[in-house]
């Protein structure tokens, strides 16, 4: 599949124009991990949005970091497939990350998008802009709402 093609299966790219995939396309880079390749580490500083077009992505937390002292192998959050976008904090702001990120198996292939790139876009382009952060906007709420679910389970046991 092309480029083009990923991006326009990604929830956070609808309702782009071709010519607005088009300018996002030619920003973007690809790379492929091997499994339990680390994509980023928690608690460190992001500038890029990723998108899985092949494999899986777990994301994890450290239980040491959040003052858990029962172990400090990482623990898996989340486990995302091709078509879902991760990192999308970055966009919004250039704090830390809040948890890992790490190839789930050999062959995982992300697209990666850097953040400076992106605002550019944004800025000289409105319209497209203005979809974009309409889109991450909900993409963060769904997270955030699935996150707290995930605390209530975790707060009930």
């Amino acid at each position: 599949m092309s480029l083009i093609t990923y991006l326009r299966q990604t929830e956070i790219f609808l309702d782009l124009s071709s010519l607005q995939l088009d300018l996002i396309a030619a920003i973007c880079t690809e790379r492929t991990y091997g499994a339990g390749e680390i994509v980023f580490d928690e608690n460190t500083t992001g500038d890029e949005l990723y998108i899985i077009t092949n494999g899986g992505i777990e994301i994890v937390i450290t239980p040491a970091v959040i003052g858990k002292e029962s172990s400090d192998a990482p623990k898996v959050l989340a486990l995302l497939r091709r078509g879902q976008s991760f990192g999308e904090v970055a966009l919004v702001d250039e704090g830390v990350r809040s948890a890992g990120a790490r190839a789930a198996e050999k062959g995982t292939a992300l697209i990666i998008i850097p953040r400076d790139k992106i605002m550019l876009l944004c800025e000289t382009y409105p319209q497209l802009g203005y979809k974009l952060m309409r889109n991450l906007a909900a993409d963060l709420a769904m997270k955030i709402r699935n996150t707290d679910l995930q605390i209530r389970d975790f707060m009930a046991q």
